[in-house]
């Protein structure tokens, strides 16, 4: 399908999407804002390899990669024109042919608490069982428990999208469960939330709450349709946080976190921070700050490199290694 132009200038779109009730939700907002600005847009909805295999952890099978590889084969073979991401599942390098033509104002960025009984770690009973699909909330969750003694609690794999996640802790399989606070709030689900992880003590993951549109390479119609949509601060601070993640080889097969905020009382510097854990436990946490005035993405993907390099001097260990 090659996309058509109507009325001035107005577009007739289809957005690529997975159908879990998260993924429809950020194609419809996608929809309506451009429905806004005069264009024709229609969805279509796909299953992908990671919405199809549950028994084991992303990890195991290849990656957040898994979620969108079938909207870019939609994408290249003109059944759709753009594909809506949570930016957090996005490779960090996309394959020849495609590019990330727009990044959203972030949601919230941080990881929320959901427990039908335990305001936090501390009130969790002996022997509790807390769910995670991430290794980088494994490693930083062990690390908190550790600090408070609870060596006890297990923390045990969570797949499935949304719904299917809260079901299993309403099921009693979790004693709690941790999730992107972004994906609650989307959905109307805050009074789930029992308490909001600050970035101090959960760091996010790069690009956690901000929401990606992927385009074929060469398209300057999409892109000029998609650039409204841009959110400027957002895209700084998760280029900043992506190229940390490039720069360790970084997957969901990879405890790391990185997570960028503008300090605005220093000049619009912003402050990069990264944390490397080690998910057998051998090796301690590290964690690393840099800061830097950021401009363009360049800027951005310098500072993300320096945070790369410091971690790798503190002893964090690339994916490659």
């Amino acid at each position: 399908m090659t996309v058509t132009s109507s009325a001035a200038g107005a577009l007739s779109i289809v957005i690529a999407t997975r159908e879990s009730r998260l993924a429809l939700w950020q194609a419809e907002h996608v929809k309506a804002l451009l429905e806004q600005r005069g264009h024709r847009v229609t969805l279509l909805g796909m299953t992908t390899k990671g919405d199809q295999i549950l028994d084991r952890s992303l990890s195991k099978v290849g990656g957040k990669g898994l979620f969108v590889k079938e909207l870019e084969v939609a994408l290249e073979q003109g059944k759709a024109d753009i594909a809506v991401h949570s930016l957090k599942d996005v490779p960090m390098d996309l394959p020849q042919g495609f590019e990330l033509a727009c990044v959203m104002e972030r949601e919230d960025p941080r990881d929320a608490w959901v427990s039908p009984s335990c305001d936090g770690l501390a009130d969790l009973p002996a022997q509790a069982i807390v769910g995670t699909s991430s290794l980088r909330r494994q490693v930083l969750l062990r690390d908190a428990l550790d600090k408070l003694g609870r060596h006890d609690v297990r923390i045990e794999p969570l797949r499935g999208n949304l719904d299917t996640r809260l079901r299993k802790l309403d099921e009693g399989q979790y004693h709690a469960i941790v999730l992107a606070a972004a994906g609650l709030k989307r959905l109307e689900l805050s009074h789930r939330i029992r308490h909001i992880f600050e970035p101090e003590e959960s760091l996010p993951a790069a690009g956690q709450g901000a929401l990606g549109i992927e385009i074929v390479s060469g398209r300057p119609d999409l892109a000029e349709a998609l650039a409204p949509l841009t959110h400027m601060p957002t895209w700084l601070r998760v280029a900043a946080e992506r190229t940390v993640s490039r720069g360790m080889g970084g997957s969901c097969s990879m405890p790391l976190a990185a997570y960028g905020r503008w300090v605005h009382d220093a000049g619009d510097h912003l402050q990069l921070e990264a944390a490397w854990g080690d998910v057998d436990g051998v090796s301690p946490l590290i964690h690393v700050s840099e800061s830097a005035t950021v401009c363009t993405l360049e800027d951005a993907e310098a500072l993300g490199a320096k945070a790369v390099q410091a971690l790798l001097d503190a002893g964090a260990q690339p994916a490659s290694s």
